[in-house]
């Protein structure tokens, strides 16, 4: 006889105050998993009410969602950008595999039980989910979020997760801790002095170069460079180096602001090439200030070229709601310099052209954000000639590189498209 199928349901609401907006169903049958979503009827008729996700039609009934693959998320988009990164779900399959190890009856992990892991209090965006009695999944409060002195204790439980010497109590003190905002390396949530949601990004015992200065370096260069770019700061407690990265989707008062990638914007699949062209017509279309937003993506991809950016796959772009149904470009994050790697983008610029690999590209497109080709020249000699300078942000205090990693992340900054761009310098 065949297992009954396994059905979990939580209410989806909204923001600081938890306005309802609709009610999310999985279902594990075998194999198999999807979900449904439906939203609720005081959404529906909300003056404020918006399609919080692309796949989410402003209307009632139900809504399916399957994984199309083993890559991709059996929930709707934007409720997928909210669950935990690889190093989350590293985390927390480690501290299920050692309970199963104690207790065999323990039924294997869901796509559910991944979402539901994740702390309220740090959940990327605005939305949340509740149970029935309308309690927040793995509620928590800001006093339950390390603080920067945290930050030591939380590398070394990373550290041995890495190595794979955990015990049952680091798991259990880095379950809820991370974060969603992408990737595979170790990172944690932390609130800063003044009590601002952040990202703590962890060295890896496998970096041969410091990776964490190295990230802090490029978001700076991307601000210093005229474009917006998470603010990120470097400490060491405990002898820990960490790159600390202030979260974006909290406005000043610690307000949730709703967030989508732009893999979820596009309704992307994590196996298939998409274009920034693509994304270009998406921001037409839903962008609350769409001229500033294509001419600040371009830019970006001049930056990303420059500094050998190349791990800029769509989960690593991201937008902020605006209001009335539009979005906005968020802060640049996610960006780092490559000098091991050649500069060929991981989305590519357009369906005809494919990965971006040169400065000639980018400016025969520009036509295509909003530049002329005359302003796209005077732009990339801009930022050329600001990314000139990132030697001297290198070495400025806090970030302190010496001349021997000066040396190895030059070829990131250093090559023949930097050259072609300052040429054209006014």
């Amino acid at each position: 006889m065949s297992a009954r199928p396994l059905r979990h349901q939580a209410g989806i609401v909204i923001g600081t105050k938890a306005l309802p907006v609709g009610q999310l169903t999985f279902v594990r049958d075998g194999r198999r998993e999807y979900s449904g979503f439906a939203y609720a009827s005081e959404w529906l008729r909300s003056r404020d009410a918006f399609e919080v996700s692309p796949d989410l039609p402003l209307r009632e009934g139900f809504v399916t969602r399957r994984a199309p693959s083993d890559l991709d998320s059996p929930f709707p988009f934007a409720l997928a950008d909210t669950a935990p990164d690889a190093w989350g779900m590293r985390v927390i399959k480690r501290a299920h595999a050692k309970r199963r190890a104690e207790d065999p009856t323990l039924a294997p992990l869901t796509a559910f039980d991944y979402l539901a892991s994740v702390d309220d209090f740090s959940r990327v965006g605005a939305l949340r989910l509740v149970n029935s009695e309308g309690e927040f999944l793995r509620s928590s409060s800001r006093h339950r979020i390390p603080q920067l002195l945290d930050l030591g204790k939380i590398a070394v439980a990373a550290h041995r997760v890495e190595e794979g010497t955990d015990t049952a109590a680091d798991l259990a003190y880095l379950q809820g801790k991370a974060t969603s905002l992408g990737g595979l390396r170790p990172k944690c949530t932390v609130l800063e002095d003044d009590g601002a949601l952040a990202i703590g990004k962890l060295a890896s015992i496998k970096d041969e170069r410091s990776i964490v200065r190295g990230e802090v370096l490029a978001l700076r260069l991307v601000a210093h460079a005229g474009s917006r770019a998470a603010l990120a700061r470097v400490v060491t407690i405990e002898g820990a180096e960490v790159a600390i990265v202030r979260r974006f989707d909290r406005d000043s008062d610690g307000a949730r602001v709703p967030y989508l990638s732009a893999g979820s914007l596009l309704q992307s699949r994590r196996d298939e090439d998409r274009a920034y062209t693509e994304l270009a017509d998406a921001i037409r279309r839903v962008g609350a200030a769409p001229a500033d937003d294509l001419r600040e993506l371009w830019r970006r991809l001049v930056i990303n070229l420059l500094i050998t950016n190349v791990d800029d796959h769509l989960w690593n772009v991201g937008f902020l709601y605006a209001g009335d149904g539009k979005w906005r470009l968020a802060p640049a994050f996610d960006v780092n310099p490559f000098p091991d790697k050649a500069r060929e983008s991981k989305t590519w610029l357009s369906e005809a052209s494919g990965p971006i690999t040169s400065l000639e590209q980018l400016l025969a497109e520009a036509p295509y954000f909003g530049l002329s080709r005359a302003e796209a020249e005077e732009a990339a000699g801009d930022i050329a000639m600001k990314l000139a300078q990132w030697r001297e942000i290198a070495t400025s205090k806090d970030l302190g590189l010496n001349e021997a990693e000066l040396a190895e992340l030059a070829p990131a900054f250093e090559h023949e498209d930097a050259v072609a761009a300052r040429a054209l310098a006014r």
